[in-house]
């Protein structure tokens, strides 16, 4: 008998311009039982936000055109009744303690460092749609 798939449920949008990342997210993800929405661009995202309406957000800091600070911003200044509660994790090659102070201060609530290994990325996600829930 399979375990229960702990993201049952779940719909999350990842952002990420980096083609392998967005399918190994997605992958990992999906495997786990999530509703995956992939796109490659801040102005992508911003698209598909409003009809999407995403439990958790998962976002690349470096990006060309407009990176995830920027993204998280605009997200969090859209409706504040709605997109100030997104539970959003930055996920970036720019692991030190500078970056993740910058993410926190910018509207994500968690800081992860790339490459993350896909039970790690899992229990985030988990842990951080929990902590909103309680």
């Amino acid at each position: 008998m399979k375990p229960p798939l702990p993201l049952i449920g779940l719909n999350i949008l990842v952002v990420d311009d980096d083609d392998d990342s967005r399918f190994y997210i997605t992958t990992v993800l999906e495997a786990d039982g999530a509703t995956v929405t992939a796109v490659a661009s801040a102005a992508d995202a911003l698209k598909v936000l409003p009809e999407l309406q995403p439990d958790i957000l998962i976002c690349d800091i470096a990006m060309p055109n407009e990176d995830g600070y920027t993204l998280i911003r605009k997200i969090r200044a859209l409706e504040p009744d709605i997109y100030s509660k997104l539970p959003a994790i930055a996920l970036t090659a720019y692991g030190d303690r500078e970056y993740r102070n910058i993410a926190l201060e910018a509207g994500f609530q968690i800081h992860v460092a790339k490459p993350i290994d896909p039970g790690e990325l899992v229990a985030v996600v988990i842990n951080l749609v929990a902590s909103y829930k309680s």
